[in-house]
């Protein structure tokens, strides 16, 4: 049986007047959109102008070929399920069909069980794929541990249990690799649209091209390379969360149908006419200052507006000192479980030099130092020297005008850049120098 709130978008394909009605009242009754078509002809031109989660198709339409339009339908709309209705006579053809690419076949006649089953079997992988999606995404970036003694973010929590429950456009602030994207996943978590995918977006990695592509989708030929059609982020988060992060780099030229999709929910695919809505909650996030780039003419003023109807500030782990050793241990039990290693937890010198150190990098930067610690002890206590952090700094670097020379302070200031960026190539970008000058700085300090 299908759940309202999972109702699915369907469409119907068969030359029968009396088998469209008849499917059509069955699938109505249990929630479903459903659109019916009885040639190819028709059923291409409601795939250009809508989204459909699963096609019921009748092999036999006439003088049309139901295999040749179901290899369109896979180049059309690949992640659309295909349900094969055929007589008892053409098994053999649905066997063909199923073998390039349809998901099940129906016998025709079938009762309205039969269908309904059918409908919500294939609608639940759908679903289950995009679950999948969306919990490898968070696999692939781990984040902070949200459990916390520090009344600094025990209140920044509570806020965001607060507004959760509602649809309001949440703005997450911080330093890079304080946890801003566990914080806006936590979010749609603790929101009524949990059951939906919480979709992400790496701003920082795609030009404008591919930025609109990527978030609207495309149609098939809209550009050299685009074989198929794609979707987009925005129809995947439909129903759910879309969390933006690094919206600072988002590029300039796009964000005018950003912020049109953001107040209206519509937009369109790359070279498509055809406008499309979609119901999603945006969740951004961001360590740069925005209002400084809105005066630099570097970021919209009105889509800041937008974006943060509330916004959240993490506070860096130099100021959640109480978190440092609990935050430590969690990372060693994972990394210990991980790797096989034989570590079973922190000499008391090693937790002095945890506590001591001010962790410019944040809770990214711990989870790094635990990861290399695990891996090169061998004994079952790790020591200072296992964590390679140096003495401890108050400050977290440097003091401007401090008795430094220009090399301690560079040495100082890549060190932090280098533990606050996902990879070299953004830290490079971060310096304004290239790739291969950072490598030299590396091994001249030693880092």
């Amino acid at each position: 049986m299908a759940d309202s709130g999972h109702s699915g978008r369907i469409l119907l394909v068969d030359d029968e007047a009396a088998i469209l009605r008849t499917f059509r009242y069955c699938l109505e009754d249990q929630g479903y959109e459903v659109a019916g078509a009885s040639s190819a002809a028709q059923a291409e031109a409601l795939l250009q102008r809508q989204v459909f989660d699963l096609c019921f198709l009748d092999l036999r339409l006439g003088d049309d070929n139901g295999l040749d339009l179901l290899a369109q339908m896979r180049v059309q709309a690949p992640w659309m399920r295909v349900v094969i209705v055929t007589a008892h006579s053409a098994v053999d053809t649905a066997v063909d069909a199923m073998q390039a690419g349809a998901a099940d076949y129906l016998v025709k006649p079938c009762s309205p069980e039969q269908l309904r089953l059918a409908a919500a079997k294939q609608l639940e992988v759908r679903q289950l794929a995009a679950r999948l999606e969306a919990l490898e995404d968070q696999v692939r970036q781990p984040g902070a541990h949200l459990d916390s003694r520090s009344p600094a973010l025990m209140a920044v929590l509570e806020t965001a249990r607060q507004v959760a429950g509602t649809d309001a456009n949440i703005l997450i602030l911080g330093e890079s690799g304080t946890g801003k994207g566990e914080l806006a996943r936590a979010i749609h978590g603790w929101s009524k649209r949990a059951k939906k995918a919480c979709v992400t977006i790496n701003c920082p990695s795609l030009t404008a091209e591919l930025m609109e592509s990527e978030l609207f989708g495309h149609s098939r030929g809209a550009f050299t390379g685009a074989s198929e059609s794609t979707l987009g982020r925005v129809n995947q988060a439909d129903g759910g969360s879309l969390f933006l992060d690094e919206i600072g780099d988002f590029p300039l030229p796009l964000q005018p149908k950003l912020l049109r999709f953001i107040q209206d929910k519509e937009y369109e695919r790359v070279g498509d006419p055809v406008t499309r809505r979609a119901d999603v909650r945006i969740l951004a996030a961001t360590n740069l200052d925005l209002e400084q780039m809105v005066g630099e003419g570097r970021f919209r003023e009105d889509l800041l507006y937008r974006l943060n109807v509330i916004t959240l500030t993490l506070p860096p782990l130099r100021e959640r000192s109480e978190d440092v050793l609990e935050l430590a241990e969690g990372f060693l039990a994972r990394f210990v479980r991980e790797y096989a290693r034989p570590v079973h937890g922190f000499s008391d010198a090693a937790r002095e030099a945890l506590q001591g150190y001010a962790w410019p990098g944040n809770i990214r930067e711990l989870r790094n130092v635990i990861e290399r610690a695990s891996i090169i002890c061998n004994a079952e206590l790790i020591e200072p020297e296992h964590l390679g952090l140096g003495e401890p700094v108050e400050s977290g670097a440097p003091r401007i005008g401090a008795a430094l020379s220009l090399e301690q302070l560079e040495k100082a200031h890549i060190t932090a850049v280098l533990a606050t960026s996902e990879t070299l190539d953004q830290a490079a970008r971060t310096l304004g120098i290239d790739a291969s000058t950072l490598y030299r700085k590396r091994k001249q300090f030693g880092l």
